[in-house]
């Protein structure tokens, strides 16, 4: 069946760096989109930033120029590289798959149907 491990949260001060990465596995292709999520109690799931299998990235306003989602096809791995990091980013964020077909993929977590357990990131 289908893993999404999370790993590479943490606790860091404003200004500092995280990465994160999703191992994947229980499939021989790589998936149509991948994407990180992130939440805080009593909000809504927030989409941070999704890749297709091409390459194609959206990321959402709050991370742009701070944030870079990559991927590598040969270790079914995603990554989430975050930069300038803010308290305002102080969330679980959580690795997300769609393998089934689709023209483009957006930052919806409808549009995904496996996730991660989710990794801790603490920013002060």
């Amino acid at each position: 069946h289908v893993q999404l491990v999370e790993s590479g949260g943490g606790s860091v001060q404003a200004t500092g760096s995280l990465r994160l990465s999703c191992a994947a596995s229980g499939k021989t292709n790589t998936p149509r989109c991948m994407g990180w999520f992130r939440q805080t109690p009593g909000k809504e799931r927030e989409g941070v930033a999704v890749i297709d299998s091409a390459g194609r990235t959206s990321y959402a306003d709050s991370v742009k120029g701070r944030f870079t989602i990559s991927k590598d096809n040969a270790k079914f791995t995603l990554y989430l590289q975050m930069n300038s990091l803010k308290p305002d980013d102080t969330a679980m964020y959580y690795c997300a798959a769609r393998w089934m077909w689709s023209d483009s993929c957006h930052r919806i977590q409808e549009d995904f149907g496996y996730w991660g357990q989710g990794t801790q990131v603490t920013v002060s």
